[in-house]
């Protein structure tokens, strides 16, 4: 069973807060598949990964880039996960998906767009009921509180 954290965006946008939640990932010594909603959701971000200011450096590639298996963060649309990640992140996904074989998956969704926290709180309850372990993370002026 994975473990599922939801992080309410309350202050910014998710291409804002993925980077220092990916710096950490890495910093822990794991690899990540990032998936978003559409391919050009995939393009923005892969675009924003290269001028964040920190961390400083943000080693990835997205669907269609090159040696996908080498990358520690894996940026798509789609399920592969060529580069064998053990943390999935997921952006602008309006339905519950499968998160095995991840130990740990980071939901991030709009806190200022109604219909995704509907859809979010949808995916909490699926993602309950199949046994997951769920934990709660609200953005604040400064970091994330965790709510439950």
């Amino acid at each position: 069973m994975a473990e599922v954290g939801f992080y309410h965006l309350t202050r910014t946008g998710a291409f804002e807060a993925l980077p220092v939640l990916l710096g950490r990932t890495l910093d822990a010594g794991k690899r990540a598949v990032v998936r978003c909603g559409d391919p050009e959701a995939v393009a923005a971000l892969d675009e924003a990964l290269w001028k964040v200011p920190e961390p400083v450096w943000l080693p990835h590639a997205a669907t269609g880039g090159k040696y996908p298996e080498r990358q520690p963060v894996w940026i798509t649309a789609g399920d592969d996960v060529p580069n064998g990640a053990s943390f999935l992140f997921l952006t602008g996904i309006e339905e519950a998906l499968p998160v095995e074989p991840f130990e740990r998956v980071f939901d991030l969704f709009d806190g200022q767009n109604e219909a995704a926290v509907a859809a979010a709180r949808l995916r909490w309850v699926a993602l309950r009921d199949a046994g997951h372990t769920l934990a709660y993370w609200k953005q604040e002026a400064k970091g994330w509180t965790r709510a439950r």
